[in-house]
This record gives C-alpha cells, structure tokens and sequence, in this order.
C-alpha cells in the first residue's frame, strides 16, 4: 500500500494536537492539583486526606485512582462493540467526532467543580476520560490505513509529537492565568476552572478540524443489517478467532499489556505523588510536568529513528529498562525534593511518548492485511484498559493498605519486568527478529 497524501497524514496527526489537552491540563497538571487542593485539608503536612461519600470514606488520591479506573472498564466494555460495528458500517469517523465532542464538553462542564459538586465533578471526569480513550480507538486505527508499513513509525511518532507541541501551548495559556491570577481579579481556584473550560474548547475545535480531513470509513457487503449489536459481536468473534492464528500478535499484546500498565498508571498517578507524597509545590509540579511535554518531543522521534535502526522490540525493551530506573529512583525521592524531581521528569518525558509511539507502530506492522482494522485496534485498546485498571486498582489498594504511595509506585516495577521478560521472548523468534 501506499501512505496517504500530506494533507490526511497532517490531519491525522492533528487529532492528537487537539485531544492531548486533555492529557496535559487534565489528566496531569492542573486538574490533579486543583483536585488535590479542594478534596484536602489544607495541611501540607498530612499525607493522607479522606473524603466521605454516603457511608464510605476514602483517601482522596485512592478515590481520584478508583474513579478512574471506573472509566477505563466503562471504554473496554464499550470500544471492541462499537469498534465492530464501526469496521462493519463503515462509520468510525462519526464514532471518533462523537467520542471527541463528548470528552470535550465534559472538560469543559468541569468548570463547575468545586468542593460543594465533588460527585458531579467527579462524573464529568468519568465521562471525559471515556470520550478521551473511546476516540482513540478509532483515532488509532486510521493508522495503517494511511500509513505504509515502512511509514508507520515516523507517522505514529509524528502524531505523539504533534500532541506534544500543541498540550504545550495551551499548558503556557493556562499558566497565565493559574500563576497570575490577580492580572485577571480571579482567584487561583477560578483559574483552574477556566483552564479546564479552554481544554474543553481546544479540543472540540481543533478536533473537528482534524477529523475533517480524514477519510469516511468502508463498510463490508451487507453493513446496512438492522441489528448491529449483534454484528458488532459477531466481527469482534471473527478478529478474536483470527488472533488464535496469530501466536506472534498474541504475545506481544501480552507483553504490551504488562509493561503498559506500569507506563499508564505512572502517568495517571505522578502528579498526586508529586503534590500528596513528595510535597512537591504545585508550581514546580507544574513545571516539572511541563519539561515532561517537551522533552517527550524529541524522545518520541529519536525512539522512532532507533526502532528503525536497532527493531521495535529493542527500542522498546530499552525504553522500559528506563522506565523500571525511573520507578526506583521515585521510591526513593524525599520530599521537597524539587531538583531531583525536576530530574525524573526529564528522565520520563524521554520515553514516556516513545515507548507509547513505538508500541502502536510495532502492533499494526504485527497485524496482518485486513479491513477490521478498527475491530483489531479494539484489541489493542482493550488490552491497555484492562491494564490501566488492574494498574490504577493496585496503585489505589497499595496505597490504602501501606498508608504510602511509595509502596505503589515499588510494585509497578514487577509489572515493567513481566512486560520486559515476555517481550524478550517474542524478540528472539526468527521470524520477526527483524521488528
């Protein structure tokens, strides 16, 4: 196959310039934080703040991980469904323009959250982490159909670095009116809220935009049946059976989805470790998440240059020898800490979205030539759900048992090794020595 034309490769990657906000404001920086200032008590020295909701009480950094790993079993029950009936009517770019419209309204609906709406704040945070990860399955899944096998590293690396540059941008926005508020006669708190709204914005606007320029779906011979639930499954079985013929793509969704827990649920739970365990001041988190963006960028082409120098599987083990190092050192880390810190961010940011590039790249040059490719990227998407689940659980548990989030970030080291040890064994058969 050929790649696509400039204007579709630009528009593709101009999806994760738009939804990566979210990603950057949301998930990593500022929400955390502002989560973290109105769920505690004010007390930088307590390490532990409960929040009571109906009978139950938990830590406010547990519930933070349980929520969301609500939302990540609500997109793997959902996506291999939709997915199905996406490769079976043809219609995946009406499911991504979906998926990307409803995750931006809940950001921006967060402008409402305040510690008098915890519940209904923490509903939209659902509900945005759903449109986020549901839209990526399909965003995912136009990539080997625009992108020739010997293209797809450099267009994969080329979207994660499109994403990084415009959360970046945005990011500086929102600092100004975070870090000067008074310029504005707002408070720190209404800052925030007006960052999650500008997230909210972006991504709607600049999304629409890419998806404009992607190109609408095939169906198969029959598409128009009237029961599509029962089609979708009926596509999803078919991928499954032809998975079992695969052992290859198996194996390596096996690896992915050990070491993906522990790249996931690191970057879902950093800043609360940086702002609860580490005592970290919300600037200099802030910052540190910045330089996280931006050294990202550089790391995710330069981890596609040596994929295609030394093969994806030693790229990747590479990268998650670097991430196990990096776990250790944040066990370690004492609070206030900020240099250091500053430090691992910079070690994270290198691998954080090349080892993320490499992987999707790496799986769609494993997958074989097929229409469904969005019913086989289901797979993949469902695999790293379940991951970020099992993972964001843990993290959670850990933590309420040990009284430490030191304790949970130790354990994802075995999560690396696993993803590490099996991904060896794939790398060592002859016959794909060469990915």
């Amino acid at each position: 196959m050929q790649t696509a034309s400039k204007k579709v490769v630009n528009g593709w990657a101009m999806y994760d310039w738009a939804n990566s906000v979210y990603n950057l404001v949301i998930t990593s920086t500022i929400f955390p934080a502002y989560y973290e200032a109105i769920t505690g008590d004010g007390n930088e020295n307590t390490l532990i703040d409960k929040i009571k909701i109906g009978p139950y009480e938990f830590s406010n950094t547990a519930l933070y991980n349980y929520i969301l790993a609500i939302a990540f079993v609500i997109v793997a029950i959902l996506s291999p469904i939709l997915s199905s009936i996406a490769d079976y009517r043809g219609n995946k770019k009406q499911f991504l323009r979906f998926f990307c419209t409803m995750g931006s309204l809940a950001c921006a609906s967060l402008y409402f959250f305040d510690s008098n709406h915890i519940i209904g704040g923490l509903f939209s945070v659902v509900v945005a982490c759903v449109g986020f990860w549901s839209s990526l399955v399909f965003y995912n899944s136009y990539l080997p159909e625009i992108a020739a096998p010997e293209d797809r590293d450099r267009i994969s690396a080329k979207g994660f670095m499109m994403g990084y540059i415009g959360s970046v941008l945005l990011q500086l926005i929102c600092f100004v009116f975070v870090l000067k508020p008074e310029l504005f006669g707002i408070t720190v708190g209404k800052a925030s809220q007006i960052s999650f709204l500008l997230v909210g914005i972006w991504w709607m606007g600049f999304g629409w935009m890419a998806i404009s320029k992607l190109p609408a779906g095939k169906g198969v011979k029959g598409g128009h049946s009237k029961n599509l639930i029962t089609q979708g499954y009926k596509e999803l079985h078919k991928v499954w059976l032809e998975l079992k013929t695969q052992p290859i793509l198996k194996q390596f969704l096996l690896s992915f989805f050990f070491y993906n827990m522990g790249v996931q649920t690191v970057m879902l739970a950093a800043t609360l470790y940086g702002k609860s365990e580490l005592n970290i001041p919300t600037t200099n988190l802030i910052l540190a998440i910045l330089i996280i963006q931006i050294v990202a960028i550089p790391g995710a082409n330069l981890m596609a240059k040596l994929a295609s120098k030394w093969g994806n599987f030693n790229t990747i083990m590479v990268a998650i020898l670097i991430w196990i190092g990096g776990c250790i050192m944040g066990y370690y880390l004492p609070r206030n800490s900020v240099v250091p810190f500053y430090t691992l961010a910079i070690i994270v940011g290198f691998v954080m979205g090349g080892i993320q590039s490499v992987s999707r790249s790496t799986y769609s040059k494993l997958m074989p030539e097929t229409h469904d490719t969005t019913s086989y990227f289901s797979f993949y998407d469902v695999t790293e759900k379940i991951a970020i689940v099992i993972g964001m659980f843990s993290f959670g548990i850990i933590n309420e048992i040990t009284g430490s989030q030191r304790n949970s970030i130790l354990a994802l080291c075995l999560f690396f090794i696993i993803g590490l040890v099996l991904l060896y064994r794939t790398s060592k058969i002859k016959e794909y020595a060469s990915i």
